[in-house]
């Protein structure tokens, strides 16, 4: 919300500048319109903000993007991560997904960056992460996950990372998944979901 207030102040300065300096009295309509700007900026940044839902008592959890978009038949499928996704939006989680370098080749045949996962998946860029090529992707999950405190969405039992994650041997920090019968199931209990935008199970 700074950088509109900033614009909102200089064009707001320039504005009354141009008033009373008979010298600037050619900017006075480019000032009017910046101020203009500024403050529908200003008001849409505050907006915003007050719809969204503090960090502190969002629910995170980290999605193993690579393993969940094969869980539909053993198919890469990006539609079975943004499926993911969506259900646990609807369960009251906040998502962040986690890709393998080579996740992009598998789903459109070239590399695709955060921001274009983003767009497939429904989220923001600072959601998603496509870790650098040739680093291993579990590092980077399980560190994201213990950093938010979040639970991890998939079916991998980071056995090579236990030693340093060890919490992913504890009961209900891996969150498994499947399709049964063509419908999405997750292995989270009514009690395990967060209390803030709740929804009824489908």
């Amino acid at each position: 919300m700074v950088a509109p207030l900033l614009v909102l102040f200089v064009s707001m300065a320039g504005l009354v500048a141009a008033l009373f300096v008979p010298d600037l009295a050619d900017l006075r309509l480019l000032a009017g319109l910046c101020a203009l700007v500024g403050l529908f900026l200003a008001l849409r940044a505050r907006a915003r903000r007050g719809r969204a839902v503090p960090a502190a008592a969002q629910k995170w959890v980290v999605v193993d993007g690579s393993n969940v978009m094969h869980w539909k038949d053993g198919t890469t499928r990006i539609e079975t991560a943004r499926e993911v996704v969506d259900r646990l939006t609807a369960l009251g989680y906040a998502p962040g997904v986690v890709f393998d370098a080579n996740a992009g080749y598998l789903v459109a045949g070239k590399y695709r960056h955060d921001r274009a996962f983003g767009r497939l998946l429904g989220l923001p860029e600072d959601r998603v992460m496509v870790v650098p090529k040739g680093t291993p992707a579990d590092p980077f999950l399980l560190t994201a996950a213990r950093d938010l405190g979040a639970r991890v969405v998939t079916n991998d039992r980071f056995r090579d990372w236990a030693d340093a994650h060890p919490e992913v041997r504890e009961p209900g920090h891996l969150i498994r998944g499947e399709y049964r019968a063509g419908k999405l199931w997750l292995d989270i209990s009514e009690a395990e979901r967060p209390v803030l935008g709740r929804a009824r199970p489908a």
